[in-house]
């Protein structure tokens, strides 16, 4: 009888001990999956879990498999924190996320206080990496970095143009369209028009009749490409030809969509891109293959996942604040390149440059690396 017992005590202990070394460790992915900024969310996701595909082929983290759970925030806030909160009760110790600076930077506490490490791909607003976090690291880079070049770049080329500064009154938006009103009024550049929008606005009408009466020629907007492509839209249909300037939140083949041919000529500022890099040819033919394009922050949520990875190996353990700790220590074989995050979890990677839109090979229009 005892036997028999030491015996299933010791088969239940096996059966635990195999189950907790080859047990799943779940992400979370918080992303607007749903609404106007969907397309973003959607390249969050793919390129999460393109990037969780290979490092589970592996050996996964330490030994455990990643799975996914998704969280809509649609853009939301308040959402966001709901999600947030759902993840922490799901007992999720990562996420790659959120996108909307609006949204990240509230749920970044949350994430703190349960313990869970927060990676974005897209939160470019300074505040996110400034509040003193232990867990909160991005891939992208800031407002202020991107403000830089956008300003000088108008003050360099359009020195003696009447600028317009236009936002969507976000912390991402009004965040970029600040930066770059700071470099540009420091270069000496005043700008004659400085007016925010509601998101979600359709007819900017009574803005671009505004705008043609001060005699506007170079526009700068701050905020997401569904209101741009309607902005850039209408100033074509009104007859105003202004150079139309913006930042990341612009870099989706959707705008073309949205703004038809009045998008040739449109510039923004975004990283330097991934799918350039040769190293990267064989991946961006695995996206392109199966029908999807890893444009804009696909490839940043991709390096998300192995710098998560790579940290995880590091520090020989899945716990958050170790995998934190190696996040800040090392030095990450990317899609980006060779990838390190300094103390407060910025990357440190090559700035902003910029692109101009124009017609691809296949004919239609895109954003080209200038």
């Amino acid at each position: 009888m005892k036997k028999a017992l030491l015996y299933s005590v010791a088969l239940s202990s096996l059966v635990a001990f195999s189950g907790a070394a080859f047990a799943d460790i779940v992400v979370g992915i918080g992303a607007p999956l749903t609404g106007p900024n969907a397309v973003y969310g959607l390249q969050i996701q793919k390129g999460a879990e393109a990037a969780a595909e290979l490092i589970n082929a592996e050996g996964g983290l330490n030994g455990e498999k990643i799975t996914f759970t998704l969280g809509d925030d649609v853009s939301d806030p308040k959402q966001g924190i709901s999600v947030a909160n759902k993840f922490a009760a799901d007992g999720v110790k990562f996420v790659i996320g959120h996108f909307n600076s609006g949204v990240c930077i509230p749920v970044s506490t949350v994430y703190a206080e349960n313990g869970i490490v927060q990676i974005s791909p897209g939160c470019t607003n300074p505040v996110y990496t400034e509040q003193g976090l232990w867990n909160t690291f991005r891939t992208c880079g800031r407002d202020d970095q991107q403000g830089v070049v956008a300003g000088q770049y108008i003050a360099d080329h359009f020195k003696d143009a009447k600028v317009a500064v236009l936002h969507d009154k976000t912390p991402y938006g009004q965040g970029l369209a600040d930066e770059t009103k700071k470099t540009l009024n420091a270069a000496g550049v005043k700008e004659t028009v400085y007016e925010g929008v509601n998101v979600g606005e359709k007819d900017f009408s009574a803005l671009i009749a505004k705008l043609k009466q001060e005699g506007i020629s170079v526009i700068y907007w701050g905020g997401m490409h569904a209101e741009a492509g309607l902005i850039i839209r209408q100033l074509g249909d009104q007859g105003l030809k202004a150079q139309f300037i913006s930042g990341d939140g612009i870099v989706s083949n959707e705008l073309a969509s949205i703004a038809g041919n009045a998008v040739e000529g449109t510039l923004n500022t975004f990283g330097p891109d991934p799918r350039n890099n040769p190293a990267n040819a064989d991946l961006v033919k695995k996206f392109r293959d199966a029908g999807f394009e890893p444009e804009a922050y696909t490839l940043y949520s991709y390096a998300a996942m192995q710098s998560l990875a790579g940290a995880a190996k590091a520090a020989g353990s899945n716990d958050p604040e170790a995998v934190a700790k190696e996040l800040k220590k090392g030095n990450f074989k990317t899609v980006l390149g060779d990838l390190a995050y300094d103390e407060k979890g910025d990357p440190k990677l090559p700035g902003y440059v910029m692109y101009k839109w124009q017609k691809g090979a296949d004919g239609k229009f895109t954003y080209i690396q200038q």
